[in-house]
């Protein structure tokens, strides 16, 4: 056998064995890019964050978490999470295609939240305010009794401080694994958000993407100022729903934040990069 035979089977042998070690093992490769669902322009991941999430093709606003609203909204390393230990259970022990149960343990592996909405208080330029941000990823930012709670909570502690109000919605509406548990939580927030009213506390809706159901009939559209985010969806019920009601095809941009500045239901239309400073800038206006 010349060296140079030694040296191929060598590395033939050394090959096989590696083959043999990987063999079932699966390797994940993180994905570097990404596509726009509303104009097809491929990016990179790294961009898109850079640009908050928004497409610099089309100005498509993707839609993102309540721990990265949080980031963009509040000063860095200001805010406090609160009620934390707030915790859903299974009152009903209701089953679908399966228990509710488990779906509340896949929601929370999936999301690493152990609810719907995230409540705190931090500062926005300097402006002390109490906050709840909703988060679509869990259960499709549906409000069961614990999101009630949380929020009713935050609500009173904005009245204890006398702090302005702030509440972010993504939400598809009352959950319905919770049956009537949920439909009361409705009446539980906009209780809460009447109190703010009373005690001229100002208190801000921003609605972002998407933002239905018992949200908007509740404390989702009862604030002072409502701010949607640019191309937010906002209603009640689905647009196919209210297609098939009334048989007739609606508007285009029907259920936009758009739309609903242009008939008075919101008041301010406004682009990702400009919600902190708006923000601010109302704070700034009402002293607070």
């Amino acid at each position: 056998m010349t060296i140079q035979e030694w040296f191929d089977k060598r590395k033939e042998a050394q090959i096989e064995r590696r083959a043999r070690d990987m063999k079932g093992i699966e390797i994940e490769t993180p994905e570097l890019w990404t596509k726009c669902v509303h104009c097809g322009a491929q990016m990179l991941k790294t961009d898109l964050e850079e640009n908050m999430f928004v497409c610099p093709h089309c100005d498509y606003h993707f839609r993102i978490n309540a721990t990265e609203r949080i980031k963009q909204l509040f000063d860095e390393g200001s805010f406090e999470e609160m009620f934390k230990n707030v915790l859903p259970t299974d009152p009903l022990n209701f089953v679908d295609t399966e228990p509710y149960a488990e779906r509340l343990k896949k929601a929370h592996a999936k999301t690493g939240l152990d609810e719907a909405v995230i409540t705190g208080i931090g500062k926005i330029e300097g402006h002390k305010i109490a906050a709840a941000v909703m988060d679509f990823d869990y259960m499709g930012g549906s409000m069961g009794s614990v999101v009630g709670e949380k929020v009713t909570r935050i609500m009173e502690e904005a009245l204890k401080q006398k702090l302005p109000m702030l509440a972010v919605t993504s939400s598809g509406g009352a959950r319905m694994q919770e049956s009537a548990l949920s439909l009361m939580q409705m009446a539980k927030t906009s209780c809460a958000a009447g109190r703010l009213d009373e005690a001229g506390i100002l208190y801000i809706n921003l609605l972002t993407e998407p933002t239905f159901g018992g949200i908007t009939a509740s404390f989702g559209t009862l604030g002072d100022i409502i701010i949607a985010e640019q191309g937010a969806r906002i209603g009640f019920a689905g647009r196919r729903v209210i297609e098939q009601t009334i048989r007739q095809k609606l508007p285009e941009d029907f259920q936009t934040a758009e739309y609903l500045l242009k008939f008075g239901q919101v008041d301010i239309v406004s682009k990702r990069k400009n919600l902190r400073k708006t923000l601010a800038n109302i704070l700034d206006m009402h002293g607070v």
